[in-house]
């Protein structure tokens, strides 16, 4: 009783107060500018977004869909992450050519290297548009309250003037108690200009992810190509650079600790004010089953991409996506269980419930919903990362749409093109044998984590996992999903044209293929005695959490709120900042080249140093670029408030200047999508001044340096 009472006592602070100088993500129209200022920001908030003339937003781009990038140079040169890049750096690659082991370093425009289906989108202006969005809702409940919102968008969209070459976006915001619209100008024509080798762009790769002290160059470098009139086209040997409307100086200048710092990106989710109860799940229950799925797909994958180099590139971008959020939703657990995330948030309702009773009403629900919820939900977690993970059922559950969409005359032509397109690109990164390992060991883990009502009739055999791996390579051994037997005179996975060739057949065999029967048999059971509840308590959950929202926003008149994250342009600021996260440990806010030598292994994995590089650092041969303590800065923590989607996005000094590239968040503090807590939260960049010394010394392309504005 004793322990409740101090708890409590602890906690009443950050229950009583919301301070926003350390969290939250805002959108850019609406910026409180006073506290920016009040935090050391020099510039205006127009300066960062105004629709009417040159600003900062006209520098800062969505990447391909999920990362951010920034362009720094009036040719269009455009700075992202490493990993960001990490795809496009693949598919250039191969084993005698192997530009993510050498790097690649474009020696002019005319070498910088193609990238089919990459685009990059500005954000050309943002308008709220609740009230249009909203009419005609008042008395609807769903699902005609969605069927009329979302004509209401059609209305809206079709009622403004765009460019061929821009679109408009209606994103609902504060769970659908706000909607904003955003112009949006995309370009196709994005080519590969420069990268560090992994040694320096994944430096410390699965092991030093999500962690600090850190030590990687993760950048990599692009370029926007537009046609002779800077307009967005289709790639063309034609195109010539894209001229920015704006483009970011980049300081070399020391930083120190307190300096003021913003992150200017597209944050892709957040859920901060879930309540305590959807926390406890989370931390409890669906997090670490995602772990667990995920796991054993590494360890296996592992085990062959450290002996066999041709399945190291093959996978190397896979695994490098799987162990992301593995290692992220680790350290989200501890987080939360460390900030004592779900007794804050009991805390923060009864404050809430105090004010306005009503709450408790609606809580009350969401309690019991996500009480009744829980064992669907564990299963939903369960079965959707098995069948993400084990590629070979991926496969399948690929071939049951198209099967489907056959039956049911929805495969015309063009999509029977674009499948087989997607398989293509699919099998070229796809080893059927290492998979089956990793379909063996994820099947037995679904069959002995899941509980009995949730598995298909006989799925006991697949508990024993040293009798499933002979299973299942038997079974894969015989599927032409996995491109092991042929089908219509073809394998699917070296010759798709003749597989396909004959389609009755293929449909035929797919339907008796075993693989695609142990697929069948877990969609089916998943389907009928899962996801229908899951699903219809997940919809009840979602309009009890509109509600909620709408009366937090409504009872907590001192809270400043921002609506959570959803891959739309926020920014977020700040101060440069170390942390003490645990008992008697102290993190400076400052890495250096010498920590990269002090993790240094010879021919290691993942702590392998260039030798250029450590000739540079033996000779300290580091020109403008290193600091006060005569070293060269590697990378910087600081208070931002950031999460997936804010790779790449740009660390702005109070003048707006370019100083860091973020990368990564510290593993203290991966729980900020669900509880910010300015303890233990830290945003981890790359500092321009590393990334500077790379393309100078380490690369030999001052001609790209040449195109930069460098503020000294």
């Amino acid at each position: 009783m004793t322990k409740k009472i101090l708890l409590s006592v602890f906690l009443l602070p950050a229950v009583m107060t919301f301070a926003q100088q350390y969290g939250g993500m805002w959108i850019p129209t609406e910026l409180n500018e006073k506290e920016m200022k009040d935090l050391g920001m020099k510039i205006s908030a127009k300066d960062i977004f105004n629709p009417q003339k040159a600003s900062i937003k006209d520098a800062v781009v969505q990447f391909n869909g999920g990362c951010t990038a920034e362009i720094i140079s009036p040719k269009g040169l455009l700075l992202t992450n490493h990993h960001c890049g990490y795809g496009q750096i693949q598919s250039h690659s191969t084993v005698q050519n192997d530009l993510l082991s050498n790097g690649f370093w474009a020696k002019n425009p005319q070498g910088e290297l193609p990238n089919p289906g990459v685009t990059v989108d500005f954000i050309v202006d943002i308008k709220e548009v609740t009230s249009q969005i909203l009419e005609g809702t008042d008395k609807l409940q769903e699902p005609d309250l969605s069927k009329q919102i979302a004509k209401n968008i059609e209305i809206y969209k079709n009622s403004q003037k765009t460019e061929p070459y821009q679109s408009i976006s209606v994103r609902s915001m504060y769970y659908g108690n706000k909607f904003y619209a955003f112009t949006i100008e995309t370009f196709k024509d994005i080519r590969l200009v420069g990268a560090p080798p992994q040694s320096i762009g994944k430096f410390g790769s699965d092991t030093d992810n999500w962690v600090w002290p850190r030590h990687t160059g993760d950048f990599s470098m692009f370029r926007i190509y537009a046609d002779k009139n800077n307009k967005p086209a289709e790639y063309s040997k034609d195109n010539v650079p894209y001229v920015p409307k704006h483009y970011l100086p980049v300081s070399i200048k020391d930083k120190n600790e307190n300096d003021f710092t913003f992150v200017f990106g597209f944050p892709g989710r957040t859920t901060e004010y879930l309540p305590a109860i959807a926390v406890e799940k989370i931390m409890k229950d669906t997090d670490p089953a995602r772990i667990a799925v995920r796991d054993v797909a590494l360890k296996t994958l592992d085990e062959k991409m450290r002996t066999d180099d041709a399945t190291r590139i093959q996978y190397a971008s896979k695994y490098a996506s799987v162990a992301n959020y593995w290692k992220k939703w680790i350290g989200e657990v501890e987080g939360l269980k460390k900030s004592n995330a779900v007794e804050k948030k009991v805390q923060y309702e009864n404050s809430l419930i105090a004010k306005n009773k009503d709450i408790k009403t609606t809580l009350d629900q969401l309690n019991k919903l996500y009480n009744d919820q829980a064992p669907y939900a564990l299963n939903n977690a369960y079965y959707s990362e098995t069948i993400r993970n084990a590629e070979t059922l991926t496969l399948a559950n690929l071939f049951y749409n198209y099967v489907t969409a056959v039956e049911a005359g929805r495969m015309d032509e063009k999509g029977t093109t674009s499948f087989k397109n997607r398989l293509t690109s699919f099998y070229k990164d796809y080893n059927a044998e290492l998979d089956a390992k990793v379909t063996a060991k994820l099947l037995a883990l679904y069959a002995n984590k899941t509980a009995p009502e949730f598995l298909p009739a006989g799925f006991e055999k697949y508990k024993n996992e040293a009798q499933n791996l002979q299973t299942i390579e038997e079974d894969s051994k015989n599927s032409i999903i996995t491109g092991r037997t042929e089908v219509n005179g073809a394998f699917l996975s070296k010759d798709i044209e003749k597989a396909f060739s004959n389609q009755d057949k293929l449909i035929k065999t797919l339907k008796k293929d075993p693989v695609y029967q142990t697929y069948l048999s877990m969609r089916d059971t998943y389907i009928t005695k899962a996801d229908p509840q899951f699903t219809s308590m997940q919809t009840k959950i979602d309009a009890l959490q509109k509600t909620y929202m709408a009366q937090q926003m409504a009872t907590d008149k001192d809270r400043k709120f921002f609506p959570d994250a959803n891959s739309t342009l926020r920014v977020t600021y700040g101060k440069v900042k170390g942390s003490s996260p645990r008992d008697a440990v102290s993190y400076n806010y400052q890495t250096h080249l010498a920590g990269v030598m002090e993790k240094y292994v010879p021919g290691d994995y993942e702590f392998d140093v260039p030798k250029k590089l450590i000739d540079l650092y033996s000779k300290k041969d580091f020109g403008v670029y290193k600091d006060k303590t005569g070293d060269v800065p590697v990378g910087f923590t600081a208070t931002n408030h950031t999460t997936g989607g804010n790779s790449g996005s740009p660390a702005l000094d109070a003048n707006g200047n370019l100083v860091g590239l973020n990368f990564d968040r510290q593993w203290e503090g991966t729980m900020s999508d669900i509880n910010y807590d300015p303890r233990f939260s830290r945003n981890i960049m790359v500092d321009t001044k590393y990334i500077l010394f790379i393309i100078d010394k380490f690369a030999d392309s001052k001609w790209l340096i040449d195109e930069m504005k460098i503020v000294k």
